[in-house]
């Protein structure tokens, strides 16, 4: 049975494309310069100093310049780059439901109210 749920374990890993390495069982992603500026730039539109705080030091923990990933999901609407998954507030959620009942793209609208509400 410890077998099997090994297995599982390694193929879950595997799936998630995470690495492993000695020591803590974490390595940092690589990233592009840009992406990881724009990873670090979009942590100024956190709600509040300790959303921000943890934003920056998230990145710094999880990113690391070296080659771009093209698979990281960066992108650009009404002058505001992201990229990766946001962690948007309660307000934010709501505004991008509303938005997006109003017509406007989900990427679209998850950007904007992330920034702007």
């Amino acid at each position: 049975m410890k077998k099997i749920a090994a297995v599982a374990g390694i193929v879950v890993v595997a799936a998630f494309g995470a690495t492993t390495a000695a020591g803590d069982g974490f390595e940092q992603h690589e990233v592009s310069n840009e992406q990881y500026k724009t990873l670090l730039a979009q942590c100024r539109y956190a709600n509040t100093g300790k959303a921000r705080a943890e934003c920056r030091a998230e990145v710094k923990q999880t990113y690391r310049v070296g080659k771009a990933d093209p698979s990281l999901d960066c992108r650009t609407y009404s002058g505001i780059s992201v990229c990766g998954t946001l962690k948007l507030s309660r307000a934010e959620r709501e505004c991008t439901e509303d938005s997006t009942d109003k017509g406007l793209p989900f990427r679209r609208a998850e950007v904007e109210c992330y920034a702007l509400s």
